[in-house]
């Protein structure tokens, strides 16, 4: 499982020595007690820790070289209690390799109208300490995030809390490793992509290993060690008679098992944080990974289809991201349409490998037949996915940047039974209607494979992209496709 509090992020508050040590002292307590209010936070979903107030350029460079080095760092927010004169930073910024954010607030929340003098005013220069602040960093073209309010305000909480859930998906991109079985799907070209450039950029790494290298591990799966999956398949989900223990199709569900084993035998001793495999290069393996992808997905890896590593990435990021949180992230992919003038929907699906952390309800176990790939019948979960807001995300390569594309929907609850479709699905609704949210995503260039969240917003993945510092694209309640292509002509010119 994913735990997020085993990261931290640095509370560094700005002064100087020119108020004199009894104002440092008050300044070095406020800070404390605005750092352990953060720490002890419900939504706050990491440590948060009181490093001791910086007063000179040496002290600021130091801190923040300390927190490029600190492996359980993912980024620091700052404070200017006081007024810290901004080129004192300039050096400490100039190495700091960590996600910042900016708080913009003051120790009191009030005013003290009958009490304020200027012992009070030289202790609470927030209002434009953090505007000295705010100066450098923006001529330095640093990219942060700035949450403005008083700090114990509900609604910088929840800044905070989104910033640091993003910095955490980023923290766990960095060094990460990507297995790709097999190549891309032929002629594909969205799921293609530049790794080099990615590796740049991201900071993980993504290579092709040999299907036979995977089969080999697969095969020393041990007898026993499948029949104590199989019963927790057994345990875990609906099956028929037939698929059980002695049944007639048994055989089909120990060959899925052994598939999990060795698979995750594989990604656990290589260090792998996801993966991606093809229908086109399963030379040696019985059936499609269908239930290993998804129960390995469930368990915290990364996955995407046919090749595509850039999505198999971005729903490990996801999963970081949301870790706590209720509802999942998964792979999807956007299937086919519902053109009902008066209902129209997406059904997302794909082969075999959703989720089943989205699941609404037990998940049933089924074999059925796959008219791609030319192998056995492959095991897979079959569920509907619970209805509410949602949103689906894609990481695109343009050739000289890459695109985060985020589309908010509303999924709806499945009123059919769909009794002849044998793979998990979900039904939605593009904001800001299905012409619009469609029409906007093609002109953006979105893929057909996509990270699926149930508990992500748009700010989350707005934070991470600018943490990342790529463009990002996002479609919602207010789009409107001329806006909306206007923005993307711009963004070309920007980028170029």
């Amino acid at each position: 499982m994913i735990n997020l509090k085993t990261f931290e992020v640095w509370f560094i508050t700005g002064t100087q020595h020119l108020y004199g040590e009894e104002t440092l002292k008050q300044v070095a307590s406020h800070a404390q007690q605005v750092a352990d209010f953060f720490n002890k936070h419900d939504k706050i979903p990491v440590a948060v820790v009181y490093k001791p107030i910086v007063k000179t350029p040496e002290e600021i460079f130091e801190t923040l070289l300390q927190a490029n080095t600190a492996k359980n760092c993912i980024g620091v927010i700052t404070w200017m209690h006081t007024f810290s004169p901004a080129k004192m930073w300039i050096r400490g910024l100039n190495i700091l390799q960590k996600p910042l954010l900016h708080l913009h607030t003051q120790f009191n929340r009030d005013i003290p109208w009958n009490d304020i003098d200027m012992d009070f005013m030289n202790l609470n220069q927030s209002a434009h300490g953090d505007r000295e602040f705010g100066f450098i960093v923006t001529r330095m073209r640093k990219d942060r995030k700035v949450a403005v309010g008083h700090w114990q305000d509900e609604g910088v909480i929840d800044q905070i809390n989104t910033w640091c859930r993003a910095a955490a998906g980023w923290n766990d991109w960095q060094g990460a490793k990507f297995a790709r079985f097999g190549d891309n799907m032929r002629y594909v070209a969205v799921t293609e992509g530049d790794k080099v450039e990615a590796e740049m950029k991201f900071g993980f790494s993504v290579n092709t290993y040999g299907i036979g290298d995977l089969v080999d591990i697969i095969n020393s799966s041990s007898d026993q060690a499948v029949k104590e999956l199989i019963a927790e398949y057994e345990e875990s989900y609906d099956m028929a008679a037939e698929l059980r223990t002695g049944g007639a199709k048994h055989q089909a569900v120990y060959d899925a098992a052994k598939i999990e084993i060795g698979l995750h035998r594989f990604l656990k001793d290589g260090n792998f944080k996801g993966f991606s495999d093809t229908f086109e290069d399963l030379h040696g393996m019985v059936q499609l990974p269908g239930i290993a992808a998804q129960r390995l997905m469930a368990a915290g890896y990364g996955f995407a289809g046919e090749g595509d590593w850039k999505t198999a990435a971005l729903v490990r990021a996801c999963k970081v991201m949301g870790a706590g949180l209720d509802g999942g992230n998964a792979f999807m992919e956007d299937y086919t349409y519902h053109f009902d003038p008066t209902n129209e929907m997406v059904l997302g699906s794909h082969m075999l490998e959703i989720d089943a952390s989205l699941a609404k309800g037990r998940p049933k176990l089924e074999v059925h037949p796959l008219g791609i790939g030319g192998k056995a019948d492959p095991a897979r979960l079959v569920f509907n996915v619970a209805g509410g807001d949602a949103l689906n995300a894609s990481l695109i390569d343009m050739g000289n940047r890459f695109r985060l594309l985020v589309n908010e929907v509303k999924a709806v609850e499945a009123k059919h039974d769909l009794p002849k479709l044998p793979v998990a699905r979900v039904l939605w609704k593009p904001l800001p209607d299905m012409k619009t949210g469609c029409a906007a995503w093609i002109y953006a260039g979105g893929a057909h494979h996509t990270a699926y969240s149930q508990n992500l917003t748009t700010a989350h993945l707005l934070d991470f992209a600018n943490i990342a510092d790529v463009e990002f694209v996002s479609i919602g309640e207010d789009t409107k496709i001329d806006q909306f292509r206007n923005e993307l002509h711009w963004n070309e010119v920007y980028y170029k």
